[in-house]
């Protein structure tokens, strides 16, 4: 049985450890999108591989990140959260010194393989080690940490990209491992899922289902990319993605210990906000991935401008979105689920104003300002929804599924829109080809948001008397769906898919 304090020079020294640990994953999460211009600028390259410079590492991360949680459950989760840091800071470095653009787009894989194992290790070092009545408030601390850093991310982008250099925004990860991983191995106590006391050994690793999961991925984003022109490549790439997701679901289906078990599907609420998930994440994906573009390619702003002007809306959400969750506590999850990506919708036509020379207080800033507003409305309550949705055993599994959509959404999103709206390969270098672009992708955005809300009005409902109601209310503010881990004494979360029927940036809540 866990018996660290929080308070104990133990308790203290794990909370900073697995803060530091998740922080590298998460920071990269924000800061890469400011460094964008400055990476196509010193690279040569076109505007396909500072896609892949995203998606690479989104690719990896969304693929993996299920069967990560299920390697710490299985052979230790310190070994396997040290290895996922040790992994990390490595591809941080060969990132760091990569000579061109191919080189950067490996190593942005590797960096999402090293966060696969690492960001659900995290969270289930603090699970697994403190005693019970002070695990909230660790998880609390843990998560709020985690939202300054989201908050502060996209500001130190633009500090390093503006001062030492791009390369940085990866180089920083390599000290931060050197003070991680000897203290992670001095302090932080080993266990697994039978250490723990989770009932039931872990089942088998659904190895092909991760690799046709992240093959499916990588073949269709390949496709989107390069479907500027089609060549006998690209179709046989998309024919190839599309057979892949076939095998994917054809495997999940018949496997005993599936990695995506599809009877989880059963509850109609899980499937039904999965669905928001896919839309809301996917216009969230575009929106920051175009924005930081064009603040500096076509408003004219530098990158530690580009990434000041994006913090209000984190920082709106590490300020309300307790209030959010309480009041969804309240109301059930259709209304900000149905209000939360409106407003979301309306924030991305505020963009259109943005132009050459736009002005930060009267263009920029009431749009940020919405969209904080409706992440805020929208966050906390989607998270809170999935955890309630399945019986606790899964709750584990089915915030796993959540955070994988939603990396897997901005994957899509991020490789879909600069096809959708004729982005040229060297768009990114024109202010008036990128802006009319620009102009293009945030109706679609926000149409897409628009559905998402329609489908959280007719298909969401408020859970019925005697649900269970996580604590969600403090840990809105990080820029994807959280991982919630199992509590010990009670089946493995994301490895027990023998856990019973189906009754969300780095993100973590409960």
């Amino acid at each position: 049985m866990p018996d660290v304090r929080l308070a104990s020079p133990r308790g203290k020294w794990i909370l900073f450890t697995t803060v530091l640990g998740s922080s590298m994953a998460l920071l990269d999460s924000t800061v890469v999108n400011v460094a964008l211009p400055r990476i196509g600028r010193d690279l040569g390259t076109g505007l396909a591989a500072l896609q892949w410079t995203v998606n690479a590492y989104m690719l990896t991360l969304a693929g993996l990140i299920l069967l990560g949680g299920s390697l710490g459950d299985r052979f230790g989760r310190r070994k396997v959260f040290v290895i996922g840091v040790v992994w990390f800071a490595a591809a941080s470095l060969l990132c760091g010194l990569a000579p061109d653009a191919g080189v950067l787009i490996i190593a942005r894989a590797l960096q999402g393989i090293g966060g696969a194992l690492l960001t659900p290790g995290s969270l289930a070092l603090i699970q697994a080690s403190f005693a019970p009545e002070d695990r909230s408030r660790a998880v609390g601390l843990w998560s709020g940490f985690g939202g300054v850093g989201a908050a502060v991310g996209p500001f130190l982008g633009g500090w390093l990209v503006e001062g030492p250099g791009w390369r940085w925004v990866f180089l920083l990860n390599v000290p931060v491992a050197l003070v991680c991983v000897p203290v992670a191995l001095r302090h932080v106590p080993e266990s697994d899922a039978a250490s723990s006391g989770d009932a039931g050994p872990p089942g088998r690793f659904d190895v092909l289902g991760a690799v046709l999961g992240a093959l499916a991925l990588g073949l269709v984003t390949y496709a989107l990319i390069g479907a500027r022109e089609l060549t006998p490549v690209v179709i046989v790439t998309a024919v190839a993605g599309v057979a892949a997701a076939v095998a994917f679901v054809y495997v999940e289906h018949h496997r005993a210990d599936p990695m995506l078990p599809p009877d989880i599907f059963a509850s109609r609420q899980f499937t039904a906000v999965n669905l928001v998930t896919l839309c809301v994440y996917a216009a969230f994906g575009g929106f920051f991935f175009l924005t930081a573009l064009q603040l500096q390619v076509v408003a004219g702003y530098s990158p530690l401008a580009a990434g000041t002007a994006l913090l209000p809306t984190t920082v709106l959400m590490l300020l309300f979105s307790a209030r959010s969750g309480a009041l969804a506590d309240r109301t059930g999850p259709r209304l900000p689920l149905t209000v939360g990506p409106l407003l979301c919708a309306g924030a991305m036509l505020l963009m259109l104003r943005v132009g050459r020379d736009a002005d930060y207080l009267t263009d920029v800033l009431p749009a940020l300002i919405v969209m904080g507003a409706g992440m805020v409305t929208l966050v906390a309550p989607l998270t809170a929804t999935v955890l309630a949705s399945v019986d606790t055993a899964r709750a584990g599994l089915a915030s796993g599924i959540n955070n994988a959509a939603a990396r897997a959404a901005g994957l899509i999103a991020v490789a879909a829109l600069p096809l959708l709206t004729g982005m040229g390969p060297e768009a990114y270098r024109s202010p008036t080809a990128f802006g009319a672009a620009f102009d293009k992708a945030m109706p679609i955005c926000a149409g897409v948001l628009v559905l998402g809300s329609v489908l959280a009005f007719s298909l969401v409902r408020r859970p019925a008397p005697g649900c269970r109601k996580p604590e969600c209310r403090r840990h809105g503010c990080l820029p994807f769906p959280p991982l919630e881990q199992p509590r010990p004494g009670t089946a493995a979360g994301p490895t027990a898919p023998e856990a019973g029927p189906a009754a969300p940036e780095a993100g973590p809540a409960r």
